[in-house]
């Protein structure tokens, strides 16, 4: 039996450029996902007089929201395919932690830098930076920088809800008030 992944054997996908695909409306794969991500955050004209900054909440825009595919969508289910948001986070702003429900997602920071914090540990996120992330993922974002920043989030399926997590007491994790358990997007900014 071969223990080695296909990670292992080809590398990340999302490390060769010229084998991501070109962004469609109803993109299938990850990395036609990641390829969107990038897209739009490579044109900055569709983001950048967008942005706005607020010191008392953090500030948010859905760039876009398209539906399923037609044919796509199974009974129940929600009818946005995948959404695309804006954020932008002064110094201190942060998310809390929390995961994205069902929906799959890829964070990119556009501008700034951000800083990450999971169960596996914390990393800083600089431009270009892109996270992908499965159903259940989670995590706490934060400015932990003197400068503003800026990221675009792509969530697959749209995001129906942002369950938050009490903080570990010695995570360091810094929360804002929160009410528990899931609650439905877009009521707060998503992350």
């Amino acid at each position: 039996m071969n223990s080695d992944s296909d990670l292992q054997i080809a590398g990340d996908i999302l490390e060769v450029p010229h084998l991501l695909q070109p962004p469609r409306e109803h993109p299938a794969t990850v990395a036609e996902f990641v390829g969107l991500a990038r897209s739009l955050a490579a044109d900055r004209s569709r983001w950048e007089h967008l942005v706005r900054y607020d010191a008392s909440s953090r500030w948010y825009h859905r760039l876009r929201a398209v539906p399923r595919a037609p044919g796509s969508a199974l009974a129940g289910e929600p009818p946005v395919g995948y959404e695309v948001w804006l954020l932008s986070w002064v110094p201190g702003q942060g998310s809390g932690l929390h995961d994205h429900g069902r929906s799959s997602g890829i964070l990119t920071v556009l501008q700034g830098s951000l800083t990450e914090r999971t169960a596996r540990g914390t990393r800083t996120l600089t431009p270009g930076t892109e996270r992908v992330f499965a159903p259940g993922y989670a995590h706490e974002v934060v400015n932990d920088a003197l400068e503003p920043a800026v990221s675009l989030h792509v969530y697959y399926p749209g995001l129906t809800e942002m369950p938050m997590h009490p903080a570990a007491p010695h995570s360091g994790t810094r929360t804002e008030p929160r009410t528990p358990a899931a609650r439905p997007a877009p009521a707060r900014p998503p992350v």
